[in-house]
């Protein structure tokens, strides 16, 4: 795969940010960028816009981008493609949680970890999982979403590896599993603020949240590596995710911090989310 082929960072402001996604650039909306842009002249390169404005909607000058294409990041091949809501099939703000779980697994080895990875997307942290040499569980509520990380998978030579791909409501299946007695040695999950399983259940993350990591907690093994909590709902801070890991998790070590879109040097950081690490040492 070629540099070209890479995820880039290139600019925020005005309540927008700039990436390039591969061959593209894309410009969408970011309403953590209020400071004004320090690139302009990188702006009129976009390929691709999306604007909430007057109903949202996508802005082509290459009629290509609809067919989707090829980027990577973090070493993981993602195939994308542009979304009704502006998405396009990856957050590169996770780059630093997988970091993070990867070495947790890579440390472990020879023993394989098993690791639960609920609200899953795309797959972006289950393939950095399955590469770094875990055994993966894969859930989302949504099937189109599990076949594109199945894809996902495929792109990357891993549709033979010890991933489960799983479409269930997340609360009903950790439930299940509790009853099962099966256990994982780290868990990934980043809730929504909102969001339906696959019968049209209810998730929201004020009134979900707490039951949640306590099931998450019960299906933990008795020597548990890690979980990684993110969240992009705002109020949701570093320091509120701290308070519940410490709180769901047997006492450990704890980090906690911004998600931010991975930018080179003399770009201004966007703040996207927040995270907790657990780790048991």
């Amino acid at each position: 795969m070629t540099f070209d082929s890479k995820y880039e960072f290139l600019d925020a402001g005005a309540g927008r940010k700039l990436e390039r996604f591969g061959q593209w650039i894309l410009s969408r909306p970011c309403a953590q960028a209020v400071w004004a842009p320090q690139h302009q002249e990188l702006w009129r390169e976009a390929h691709a816009s999306f604007s909430r404005e007057h109903g949202s909607h996508w802005e082509f000058r290459s009629p290509r981008i609809r067919d989707g294409w090829q980027c990577e990041l973090g070493g993981v091949r993602f195939l994308l493609k542009p979304t009704d809501f502006g998405h396009v099939g990856i957050f590169p703000e996770h780059l630093l949680g997988w970091n993070l779980v990867r070495e947790k697994i890579r440390e472990a080895l020879p023993k394989k970890l098993s690791v639960l990875n609920l609200f899953a997307y795309s797959g972006g942290a289950t393939l950095a999982c399955a590469m770094a040499g875990a055994e993966v569980c894969h859930l989302d509520a949504s099937k189109k979403m599990t076949d594109w990380a199945r894809d996902n998978a495929a792109a990357n030579h891993l549709q033979d590896a010890p991933i489960r791909w799983i479409v269930d409501d997340v609360t009903k299946f950790l439930k299940r599993e509790i009853r099962r007695g099966r256990k994982y040695d780290g868990i990934i999950l980043d809730p929504p603020s909102f969001g339906r399983g696959t019968s049209q259940e209810l998730f929201q993350i004020d009134q979900c949240m707490l039951e949640l990591l306590d099931l998450c907690s019960q299906v933990l093994s008795e020597t548990p590596s890690f979980v990684m909590l993110t969240c992009h709902t705002p109020g949701y801070t570093p320091l509120v995710l701290s308070h519940l890991a410490a709180q769901s998790f047997p006492k450990g070590n704890i980090r906690t911090g911004e998600m931010v879109l991975p930018a080179g040097d003399g770009i201004l950081a966007v703040p996207s989310g927040a995270y907790a690490f657990w780790s048991a040492k």
